[in-house]
């Protein structure tokens, strides 16, 4: 039995997609698994393996990588230009594809899932769609999509591809209630968190060498770490609206990892106000990252109040994991904000409310206590629920059991 993992990112691209795809593979590789991964081109990189290529197949660690070119400018026309594009190479590569293959599609995109169609249609092949943020419905919130008749025509697309695909599993309970609203039989959409290496994230002392090379170990810092998107922009917004409010907290450090279509206009605003209470960096090798995780007092998981019902970051697992204090902006209904309260890790604070975000940040400052029992809770939850072995093992039985 052959697995095709299609997903638009890969190693050795950034954010968390890659690293997920990747331990996916290697896992169900380990497990006697044939497994390819169809993917694109890394956005930026210099490895001349990488530049000038439309089509390039590799091995890595076990298993093999087929990565196909799509444009990688930011904007988001040409995002929505590169994921239609990745769809049609996969279309063309089904025609390597056999009857006994399972693809999995990490979706979005959403017209990806029309490859999975497509495979069942042509040859034969069973698919599992893997939904990951809620589209249309975050474009439409996004404003990103305005035009009523075209959401009317997407959100029967979306309905048509649900219909057809015979399981459509997805991260959280949330989604899987926004589903069945959709009229998807609760029986086809299995929920299965996305999920976190407890042995490689894990509590480690603030005093590390990552936390002393960016000059972070003697300050209380509340870090951001992932994509800047769409999907954070205005929560992240308004924690430097928050940082203004703190200046006065001298020992404050607002700290932003990571790279995305948004982060230039938040590092103009940063500068505009003058901020020097808030330091932004580049996504860090992956090795690095625990350690810079551990450099930081509270870890953030921000989502725009149109978007908390449709994402759950995994940014939230790789937190928690880390045994620090979350701080969730979102909406209080949101799916993320309820895995925080059922944890008792941390607290949830409206992203459109700058004074108490800061007044948030102060309290947690003045109670160390506190801070040690998130940071005990948040971890001893992750291994609990979210555990790299416990959930990739459900999702072996899932693509096995949809074969056919």
């Amino acid at each position: 039995m052959r697995i095709l993992i299609h997903t638009m990112y890969f190693l050795p691209d950034f954010g968390s997609a890659p690293v997920l795809m990747d331990e996916l593979a290697r896992y169900l590789t380990d497990k006697g698994f044939a497994v390819e991964v169809l993917t694109t081109f890394p956005r930026k990189s210099d490895d001349p393996r990488y530049v000038k290529r439309l089509f390039l197949r590799e091995q890595y660690h076990g298993y093999i990588v087929k990565r196909f070119w799509t444009p990688s400018h930011p904007s988001a026309i040409v995002r929505l230009i590169a994921w239609s594009l990745y769809t049609v190479w996969t279309m063309a590569h089904l025609f390597w594809v056999h009857s006994d293959d399972v693809l999995f599609l990490r979706l979005p995109p959403l017209q990806l899932a029309f490859t999975g169609v497509l495979g069942r249609i042509a040859r034969g092949s069973s698919f599992v769609l893997n939904v990951q943020d809620i589209h249309p419905d975050l474009a439409i919130e996004a404003g990103i999509l305005k035009n009523p008749v075209l959401i009317r025509v997407i959100k029967r697309i979306e309905r048509w591809i649900y219909d057809r695909a015979p399981s459509v599993a997805v991260i959280s309970d949330g989604f899987k209630r926004n589903l069945q609203d959709k009229g998807v039989p609760e029986e086809k959409v299995p929920v299965l968190p996305n999920w976190v290496d407890t042995d490689f994230f894990k509590p480690y002392s603030k005093d590390n060498a990552v936390s002393r090379k960016f000059k972070l170990h003697d300050r209380f810092v509340a870090m951001y770490a992932g994509t800047i998107s769409i999907s954070s922009i205005h929560a992240l917004e308004q924690l430097l609206a928050a940082a203004e409010e703190l200046r006065p907290m001298k020992d404050f450090l607002l700290v932003i990892v990571g790279e995305g279509m948004k982060k230039n206009a938040l590092v103009t605003k940063a500068e505009r106000y003058g901020l020097e209470n808030v330091v932004f960096l580049p996504f860090q090798p992956h090795d690095d990252v625990p350690l810079l995780f551990a450099a930081s007092d509270i870890l953030l998981v921000p989502l725009d109040a149109a978007k908390s019902q449709l994402s759950v970051p995994s940014k939230l697992y790789t937190s928690m994991a880390s045994g620090r204090t979350i701080m969730v902006l979102s909406e209080p209904e949101a799916e993320t904000a309820h895995i925080v309260r059922q944890a008792g890790c941390g607290v949830v604070v409206p992203p459109h409310d700058t004074r108490l975000i800061a007044q948030t940040v102060r309290q947690i400052q003045g109670s160390v206590r506190s801070q040690k029992e998130y940071g005990v809770r948040a971890r001893s939850f992750a291994e609990e629920y979210f555990s790299k072995d416990k959930v990739l093992d459900k999702y072996r039985e899932l693509l096995c059991g949809y074969k056919g």
